[in-house]
């Protein structure tokens, strides 16, 4: 694996690798330079597994997205996985106990969720570089355990399995690895075995934790048939201040529209961290770099504008330009004339119970201003909540239909950057 200096000293032949370098998709890489040949010869096909815990993808997925539309955008082939399969036993690569199991029909629902995601940044279809969707319940669902064992158990030794960061992470911290999470490593590598047998899958994308479960892969096709493989990481993306990527106080966030508004989408984008603007600009946008870099380059109070460009663009890839300029508008609105927008995100609470009294904590939380009930007391004792655009630091006080305003409905605000509108129904 070449060390990240290698990487940015490395001068690739394909388009591929030039544009995954120069955006920052590169973290590690099994053979860049024999991967780096294979993709300027022709087009060659890489998947991304994601397994079907939610019914949406969160933008900690993005990063993996943006990736397969670049592989794309550079002639080649997406496959996107879904774990229809791998989903009933749980990757337990970045994780410190086991998932919850969920039934058949919550894993198909959560496909069905999940499929929306793709449509906005992939080309789907029949031809040499559109986009397939694929899952692989298909095989795995049919493989018996002792034919299982038998096809690709004997190509692993518990030696090498132990050796893996995640289990010596769980042993060392005397957490439990079931059996079951145990094999999950071997149902990953199946898969890119089954991909390369029936699409000539030569590649397979993932994230950081995702290295020892790539490699196993690779290591069991040239094992099995003798062919070359590769496989590359991304960076785990986290914000300057440490918080991993799609983590926010109300919760994550999620891509499809009816789990998280275009509204909020493009606010979350707006709120981004000064010193992670030009990575972002990078990663999440198709802007030219030159521009990339002169946003980036921005001070003061000037680095806003590269924000709300930003938020634009993001929220343009996934919601469509509309949406973005809708959400860029009510911002403006909200923001920096002091005015309402119907298209600001809105809550709607029960008229009789709003004139029996509601306290301001309880409908911050509820509306998603703040993680908790706690969370909004003490959002409040700080100066932190708004209502009509006047400071309430008592979070139990009741909010009753007489703090409506000329419109019917009352403006909620947790610092200055977040707006809900309460309307009684």
């Amino acid at each position: 694996m070449p060390a990240e200096a290698d990487l940015a000293t490395f001068k690739p032949k394909s388009d591929l690798i030039r544009v995954l370098l120069e955006r920052g998709h590169i973290y590690q890489a099994t053979d860049i330079e024999g991967l780096d040949a294979a993709a300027a010869k022709g087009p060659i096909s890489a998947y991304i597994g994601f397994d079907a815990t939610a019914s949406s993808l969160h933008v900690g997925s993005l990063m993996q997205i943006m990736t397969l539309r670049r592989l794309q955008q550079t002639g080649h082939k997406p496959i996107v996985l879904m774990g229809g399969g791998t989903t009933k036993v749980g990757d337990p690569s970045d994780k410190t106990s086991a998932r919850p199991m969920l039934t058949d029909a919550v894993i198909a629902a959560n496909i069905e969720g999940i499929r929306k995601a793709f449509a906005p940044f992939l080309t789907f279809g029949s031809g040499a570089t559109d986009a397939v969707m694929v899952n692989n319940a298909d095989w795995l669902d049919r493989l018996g355990y002792i034919e299982f064992l038998r096809e690709y158990g004997v190509h692993f030794t518990i030696n090498k399995m132990l050796t893996l960061e995640f289990v010596r992470n769980r042993l060392d911290n005397e957490q439990p690895l079931t059996f079951l999470e145990f094999n999950y490593m071997l149902m990953q590598s199946a898969d890119f075995l089954e991909l390369n047998r029936r699409m000539g899958c030569t590649l397979q994308f993932g994230g950081s934790e995702q290295w020892g479960n790539i490699v196993n892969g690779i290591d069991l096709i040239r094992r099995t048939e003798a062919k070359e493989a590769f496989g590359i990481t991304t960076h785990l993306v986290t914000t300057a201040s440490g918080v991993k990527m799609g983590k926010t106080v109300d919760g994550a966030v999620w891509l499809n529209a009816d789990m998280r508004s275009p509204y909020d989408y493009w606010q979350f984008w707006r709120n981004t961290e000064d010193a992670d603007v030009g990575r972002f600009l990078k990663l999440f946008t198709e802007l030219p770099l030159s521009e990339v870099a002169r946003l980036a380059a921005l001070q003061g109070a000037e680095i806003n504008e590269a924000k709300k460009i930003l938020a634009n663009e993001a929220t343009t890839l996934l919601h469509g330009a509309e949406a973005a300029e809708t959400a860029a508008a009510a911002a403006r609105a909200a923001f920096e004339e002091g005015r309402l927008s119907s298209d600001l995100p809105t809550v709607e609470i029960s008229g009789t119970e709003l004139e029996a009294g509601v306290p301001i904590a309880n409908v911050a939380a509820d509306a998603g201003l703040a993680a908790s009930r706690g969370e909004a007391r003490r959002l409040a004792q700080g100066g932190g909540l708004r209502v009509n655009d006047v400071v309430e630091k008592d979070a139990q006080r009741l909010l009753t239909t007489a703090d409506c305003n000329a419109d019917g409905v009352i403006k909620l605000a947790a610092g200055k950057k977040k707006i809900v509108l309460i309307r009684p129904v």
